[in-house]
């Protein structure tokens, strides 16, 4: 009886969180993963201390940091004509372009209809449930969404697709999450997961590592 409650509280909780492009009907279509808990998760969790800058920022020419594509337009004031950041432009430059080191939370392997990688999970928790979804990026528009609570796990990959018409969500049949108990204690989703999704044409599949802080609502 309490797993029967269980089931179903993830499922409303799902549908929440989802909102506007999901249903609660739609959810019961994802079988809930049953958490695994260990003490010390053991294995190769060191890329959470890689970094990146964020995607649009780039070194110039001229070894500056510059921005390129989805950018503050005062900027192009503060650059001469051959893209060189003026000097005493720098300060105030830097104030409108983030180009803080971004370490990842993520690390792993996907098939899905536009998927190129991602090296970010955001992880939040409001009371006792647990919201996890990897961000997208030029190449990749598919995400991974996991919603914890208790010892069950929801899984599903959403696609906001670039063609007209092709955004989809694919829906979790089976699989496994192992969670470090200890680091969760701590506020850190240290995490081994596999994760199959049904899909007519070709099975999606989410395999990889996390190390994120979880985030207090």
């Amino acid at each position: 009886m309490k797993k029967g409650i269980t089931i179903t509280g993830i499922i409303f909780i799902s549908s929440c969180i989802y909102g506007q492009t999901h249903h609660a009907a739609d959810q019961k279509k994802s079988v809930p993963v049953s958490v695994n808990w260990v003490n010390n998760l053991a294995g190769d969790f060191t890329f959470h201390k890689k970094w990146s800058y964020p995607e649009n920022v780039f070194k110039n020419e001229f070894g500056q940091l510059n921005c390129d594509g989805e950018c503050p337009e005062e900027i192009t004031k503060m650059e001469d004509k051959h893209g060189k950041i003026l000097k005493d432009s720098l300060p105030a430059f830097y104030k409108l372009v983030d180009t803080t080191h971004q370490f990842h939370s993520i690390l792993c392997k996907a098939w899905c209809y536009e998927w190129a990688g991602t090296d970010y999970m955001e992880v939040s928790q409001k009371n006792d449930t647990t919201y996890c979804y990897t961000l997208t990026n030029a190449a990749t528009h598919c995400s991974l969404q996991l919603v914890i609570l208790n010892n069950y796990c929801l899984a599903t990959v959403d696609l906001k697709s670039i063609v007209p018409g092709g955004d989809a969500t694919f829906y979790c049949n089976n699989g496994y999450i192992t969670i470090d108990k200890t680091l969760w204690n701590k506020g850190i989703l240290k995490a081994d997961f596999s994760l199959n999704f049904d899909n007519k044409e070709k099975p999606v599949y989410w395999k990889g590592k996390i190390y994120s802080t979880i985030k207090a609502e």
